[in-house]
């Protein structure tokens, strides 16, 4: 039997966890501010490792709630939020680490011709998976060849009977596999193998690797296009900016392209229900024209049609924004259904001119079901929708409180949320984690649809911009999200392309960077003896909106733009 000293840091008692008096243990009422179902089955440490899912962590605990060294007990990971107590998993996760939610890994395998969008699916894909929580990354095979070769010449190196380049295709392709089972071995999730794998042949070579020996689970999804348009789009815009044709000019690298592909549609074997009756996949075409599932099996690759059922490749944007700047904000308070202030109302009326100004067409706006959001929508001449899904994050018995307010009254948890505050939940509330749940509709929505203006919130736009962005998780709760500011979003061939428009509003500043040391409360949320003074004024210092340091990348380019008054 493990010693529950095994799980316990720095160096509490064994006495003062029992009874739970320096409020480090978990205890009855620990337990019960859980918004979700609570699972305690009491099992031996032997019936944990050989039958119990690894992904919950293991703790001690007597009957009656308190820990204890002699009964280990299996509990959510979202139930638990002290720094104090080391959660043991899976993978050995640590606090604040997301659980394995997948018991079995998948490998998730393209396939179709060039120029067809398998990489943007990959892609985006990969994205929609590590958002939700899911380790996911993509392999393609096309950067391996480039490895493995000397500068490219021309198309005949994808010839049908070119049998030393087509040598070396498949070596980079094992190669490819094998660090796919390395990956998966070092605590990966869901792989997706970005290729062609247009021949029986192959698809049969992946399988015996991936199914027979490896015993993952296997998923084909196929890319089919003859709409000519659209594939010419892909063409323009991705392949002939591709590392292959570097130097090249357009016209002759598009003319190779086009060479290429004649060479895998030589040999082009679509999935067949027939001869390849044994395996999962899902057809999609003409970018979700049509879409047809085979033999699909198991919650993840559920969700994985789900999703690439509702994504399109219809140009569009998406405009986001907090709501203006609220009677609470200048309070410094958290949460509640406050007002807008009368630069807020200000901010209003400016953001319905600039809307104006876009012209943009078949625009929808999306507001949550919060006074701050309607209000601030009020003056905006497009269909509105209130989304209850929208509103902002719930900080439980913390609402309507100011930070300095919180660090006095709950020290410890105002500490335990600096520790992992994307998984950390507020008591009788809500976590980060629990809020990416919420909004997974809206990103299905979002994904639907044309262009939106979605009016939100903090914490809100912090997660939809962590999807967009593809950012982790654990840079998801300081995402910089300044009030009176308008975020262009425009998809591009394999991301996102982001712009900060700030309306020339002034606003109060409520970000809080991630401290040095948790639990440590910045100067500037301090207010001295209260919020307010005599007046009813906020000693709350304004600022102006700094731009955020972001990267520029293939996924997510950023530029900051002021609006004109």
């Amino acid at each position: 039997m493990e010693n529950s000293t095994n799980f316990i840091k720095n160096g509490i008692t064994r006495e003062e966890i029992q009874n739970g008096s320096d409020g480090y243990g978990i205890t009855n009422s620990e337990l019960s501010r859980s918004s979700l179902p609570i699972l305690i089955p009491i099992v031996t440490q032997r019936q944990r490792t050989n039958s119990l899912d690894r992904s919950l962590p293991i703790i001690t605990t007597t009957t009656n709630g308190l820990c204890s060294p002699n009964i280990p007990i299996m509990i959510p990971i979202c139930c638990y939020r002290s720094p104090h107590v080391q959660l043991c998993g899976r993978n050995g996760l640590g606090l604040g680490e997301r659980a394995n939610y997948v018991n079995t890994p998948h490998i998730i395998c393209m396939v179709g011709l060039p120029a067809r969008g398998k990489t943007y699916i990959a892609k985006k894909l990969s994205r929609y998976l590590n958002w939700i929580g899911i380790n996911t990354k993509v392999f393609n095979v096309g950067e391996y060849r480039r490895q493995a070769t000397s500068a490219y010449k021309n198309h005949d190196f994808f010839r049908g009977d070119n049998k030393s380049a087509l040598a070396i295709r498949t070596k980079c392709a094992q190669e490819a596999l094998d660090d796919v089972s390395q990956w998966i071995d070092n605590g990966g999730e869901v792989a997706v193998f970005d290729a062609t794998n247009t021949t029986r042949d192959r698809r049969k070579f992946i399988y015996d690797w991936i199914v027979k020996k490896m015993g993952y689970k296997l998923f084909f999804v196929e890319s089919i296009c003859d709409d000519p348009t659209i594939i010419a789009q892909n063409i323009m815009e991705v392949k002939v900016n591709s590392p292959d044709y570097k130097g090249m000019n357009k016209d002759a690298a598009l003319e190779d392209f086009l060479h290429r592909i004649d060479h895998y549609a030589e040999l082009y074997e679509r999935m067949d229900e027939e001869l390849e009756s044994s395996y999962s996949y899902m057809k999609i075409f003409n970018t979700g024209e049509k879409i047809l599932v085979h033999k699909h099996e198991g919650h993840i690759q559920s969700r994985i049609v789900y999703y690439l059922m509702n994504i399109h490749i219809t140009p569009r944007t998406i405009y986001l924004t907090r709501h203006g700047e609220t009677d609470f904000n200048q309070l410094q308070r958290i949460g509640g259904d406050s007002d807008l202030s009368i630069r807020g109302v200000q901010y209003s009326k400016a953001l319905a001119s600039f809307i104006r100004e876009q012209n943009i067409p078949s625009l929808r706006v999306w507001t949550s079901w919060m006074k701050r959001t309607i209000q601030t929508a009020n003056g905006i001449d497009a269909p509105q929708e209130r989304w209850k899904a929208l509103n902002e994050i719930d900080a439980g018995t913390c609402e309507e409180m100011t930070y300095e307010e919180i660090a006095e009254k709950y020290p410890q948890e105002f500490e335990a949320r600096d520790h992992s505050k994307f998984s950390y939940r507020y008591p009788r509330g809500e976590s980060y984690e629990d809020l990416v749940a919420r909004l997974e509709p809206v990103i299905m929505e979002l994904e639907r649809q044309e262009n939106v203006l979605l009016i939100g919130h903090q914490a809100v736009l912090r997660c939809l911009l962590a999807y967009f962005m593809d950012k982790p998780s654990d840079e998801l709760p300081y995402l910089q999200v300044p009030l009176h500011t308008v975020i262009k979003l425009t998809p591009v061939a394999y991301g996102c392309r982001v712009e900060f428009i700030k309306i020339p509003i002034e606003a109060v500043d409520t970000h809080r960077a991630k401290p040095m040391v948790p639990g440590f409360l910045d100067e500037k949320f301090k207010v001295g003896s209260g919020s307010l003074n005599g007046e009813g004024e906020s000693y709350f210092k304004e600022s102006v909106y700094e731009a955020p340091e972001l990267n520029y990348n293939e996924a997510s380019h950023a530029t900051v733009v002021t609006a004109k008054n």
